[in-house]
């Protein structure tokens, strides 16, 4: 009985053996392999046998074989590779886009505002020409037009790689869900499915770098992963996500989906994250700075050279603001009223007033057309039915002697002098020529479609420089008007100057540059901390592994001489019976 349970022990003790070299080989093996986590025998003695007063042991089982995983560390590396990952997605993206503005480089839309407003300076100082102004502006408008081009590009770049990453969302998610479902039956028999385990906790992290996720151990086997507190994998069902575009007032949005049911996630954290707020908070900031810039110059140019005047006289002109004909009933401020609607300036409540001039004469009748703007009724009520409308306005102008004003098939409003007379319009208050484009310098609304009038391009000598003043007509009393644009403190920037409103915006582009740097500097020492403090717990270590190779090699070695010593006091006690 003894000697049989000796050659019992041995047995166990040489299974065992076996077993935990088999573990510490797959270990070695895996050293280098990424996401593999360590794996270790757990060993545990037999139930020992009574005999009499005295229990002796039956040997040793495997009680399992574990991974050596820190379930909490494990989570704050998944939350530090998030965070990392939206920083550098961030640097880049303002990187990118310090690049496109090239502020401090000479070629720089500060520069180029700067030589536009300078050109007026020199015309009014007569050292340059009129065609060079034109030029100057012709250069700032392709200028613009360019940068803006440049941070669409952008954007769509930022949009390409939201699309990539949320199909590699999507694909995760599949994966992590496929494995919930492989790892319960594999562990039916009281294991442990350590190598898709394994392959589940990559795929894991590989979605925390494009989204913050949480994931929830279920107990079954099974995982739980939610994006903030909405679940993308319920154990087996993969909820899925998408990326959808939107078309709204203020351009194309991205959004990301999740479910049949489509719900927006929020996310805030990873790649996606980045971007997502990227392109809201910097890409599109800049655009609408751009826009502001380039609509507002539009606008307060065009209002100085409208009232601008020349030598002679207008003796024609013609609105570049197209107006169809159910808006040319419709009041000027009427939300109805698509020609002016859509508009980034519009005209207020005020009037202006042309002056015609007889050549032969050299007589100058000035009438003052009022524009009723006021929002309210004649009753006193609010309401834009009482208002200034286009065919008002019309009217208002051929009615003035020695003027006729008709719209012509474009529905663009045109002025035309009689026989022998001239015109030119003085102290608009309304803003009504600068919006409906007459006698202006700068065609288009915003940075899109900014441009020189092409009636000024085609004759730089249609350029307004003058002005009909008090005192008379000065010849230069225009250009150093909009000169001082430069400086100006405008009401539509909030009460800063062109160049203030764009030195703000590059400056807050740096700032956030900066602080994109210093961010993805902190969570990259945050990481590889994690990344360290995971690989001491998780990692395989070749020295550990051989010292319990060794270990287990005289253990295997003691127990076969364990079973050679029974054996042969077994062979003895049969040979003497």
């Amino acid at each position: 009985m003894g000697l049989t349970a000796a050659m019992s022990v041995g047995r166990t003790a040489l299974a065992s053996s076996q077993a935990a070299i088999q573990v510490i080989g797959n270990n070695i093996a895996n050293a280098a392999t990424p996401g593999y986590s360590r794996q270790i025998v757990s060993l545990a003695p037999l139930p020992g046998q009574s005999i009499g007063n005295t229990s002796l042991g039956l040997g040793v089982s495997i009680s399992g074989v574990r991974r050596q995983v820190d379930t909490a560390l494990q989570g704050r590396l998944w939350t530090s590779q998030g965070n990392h990952g939206a920083a550098g997605e961030r640097l880049a993206l303002l990187g990118s886009l310090e690049t496109s503005l090239n502020e401090l480089t000479g070629y720089d839309l500060s520069t180029q505002i700067s030589q536009f407003f300078s050109s007026w300076s020199e015309r009014a100082n007569l050292t340059q020409s009129s065609a060079v102004v034109v030029q100057q502006g012709a250069q700032l408008a392709s200028f613009i037009r360019g940068l803006r081009s440049d941070l669409a590009t952008q954007r769509d770049g930022a949009d390409a790689l939201l699309d990539d990453y949320a199909a590699r969302a999507d694909e995760l998610i599949r994966g992590i869900a496929d494995l919930n479902t492989q790892i319960p039956p594999a562990e039916s028999n009281g294991g442990t499915a350590n190598e898709l385990r394994d392959r589940r906790d990559i795929l894991i992290g590989e979605l925390a770098t494009l989204m913050d996720v949480t994931a929830v151990d279920q107990g079954d086997g099974t995982v739980n992963v939610l994006v903030g507190s909405t679940p993308v994998v319920l154990a087996g069902n993969p909820r899925g996500v998408s990326l959808e575009r939107r078309s709204t007032e203020n351009g194309i949005e991205v959004a990301i989906l999740v479910g049949a049911e489509q719900r927006e996630l929020n996310v805030s954290t990873g790649k996606i994250g980045a971007l997502l707020a990227g392109r809201t908070d910097s890409i599109n900031a800049t655009l609408g700075a751009l826009d502001d810039i380039a609509s507002t110059v539009i606008f307060e140019v065009n209002r100085l050279h409208s009232t601008g005047a020349s030598r002679p006289g207008l003796r024609s002109a013609t609105g570049t603001l197209s107006i169809a004909l159910e808006d040319r009933t419709r009041p000027l401020n009427d939300p109805d009223n698509t020609a002016l609607a859509g508009l980034p300036f519009h005209p207020s409540n005020g009037g202006f007033t042309v002056a015609v001039t007889d050549q032969t004469t050299n007589t100058t009748r000035r009438v003052r057309i009022d524009i009723d703007m006021d929002g309210l009724t004649d009753g006193g009520l609010r309401g834009t039915g009482d208002d200034t409308t286009p065919e008002d306005f019309r009217a208002a102008l051929d009615a003035v002697p020695g003027l006729s004003a008709s719209f012509d098939n474009a529905g663009r409003l045109r002025l035309t002098a009689d026989a022998g007379t001239e015109f030119n319009f003085e102290d608009d208050t309304s803003g009504v020529l600068a919006t409906l484009g007459i006698n202006t310098y700068f065609t288009g609304r915003n940075s899109t479609d900014i441009d020189v009038r092409q009636s000024l391009v085609a004759d730089p000598q249609n350029l307004m420089v003058g002005r009909q003043t008090d005192e008379g007509y000065s010849e230069n009393a225009t250009a150093l008007a909009i000169n001082d644009l430069r400086t100006r403190a405008l009401d539509a920037l909030g009460g800063r100057s062109l160049t203030q409103r764009w030195q703000d915006e590059v400056q807050t582009v740096a700032g956030q540059a900066a602080t994109a740097s210093n961010t993805f500097q902190a969570t990259l020492i945050v990481t590889e901390s994690l990344s360290a403090q995971q690989a001491a717990v998780s990692g395989v270590s070749l020295d550990e592994e051989a010292i319990n190779l060794t270990t287990f090699q005289r253990q295997y070695q003691g127990a076969a001489r364990l079973v050679a010593v029974a054996d042969q006091l077994l062979q003895e006690l049969l040979s003497i019976l």
